[in-house]
């Protein structure tokens, strides 16, 4: 699993800036396609971090529309959210975490939208493996019926794979979007 992570990690890492910024635009199109945010107000989202999928245009749109958008804190082991404000501070990773605004618990999400380094068509997600989101998340196993928060994992097309291993640990997603698909 290592070394397929870290093919996969330089594979999105090689995409060029207006690659990217094309791929971002279009997975905002994707996501108002097919409804994603027609249920939701409160949605926890990311900031792009080493190739990730860049999320620019669906956080202003997001916030144009009259969302309430959150970012990811890492908060110990697991992640809590952050309303998007003007400050930010760098966590133990490089990442920009928002600062001076209330933090809430996955579970009061209506939409969280995930980084991964990989998946397959059966909407198994591969992080970076530190289990943060599965950690966060460990909440929807005990839930048997409708769930809230939707967990959408956010990709370039290139991360797809043919077959990753769902670990007990692993928390599903309910869909993957990328540029040019809507797994569901």
């Amino acid at each position: 699993m290592k070394e397929i992570r870290r093919q996969l990690r330089q594979r999105r890492k090689s995409i060029d800036n207006p690659t990217r910024k094309k791929a971002g635009e279009n997975i905002l199109h994707q996501c108002q396609k097919n409804g994603l945010f027609r249920s939701a107000k409160h949605i926890g989202i990311f900031t792009p971090n080493d190739g990730e999928i860049e999320t620019s245009s669906t956080i202003t749109f997001l916030t144009n529309h009259g969302y309430f958008v959150y970012l990811p804190i890492l908060v110990g082991e697991k992640l809590k959210f952050s309303k998007i404000g003007n400050h930010f501070r760098k966590n133990k990773f490089g990442i920009d975490e928002p600062i001076f605004t209330p933090l809430l618990g996955a579970h009061q999400m209506d939409l969280i939208l995930m980084p991964l380094v990989g998946f397959d068509k059966n909407k198994n997600r591969l992080g970076m493996g530190g289990g943060f989101y599965d950690k966060t998340l460990s909440f929807q196993s005990k839930r048997m019926n409708y769930r809230v928060p939707k967990l959408f994992g956010l990709a370039f097309d290139c991360q797809e794979v043919d077959h990753l291993d769902s670990k007990p640990w692993d928390v599903p997603v309910d869909g993957i979007v990328t540029p040019t698909r809507f797994l569901k």
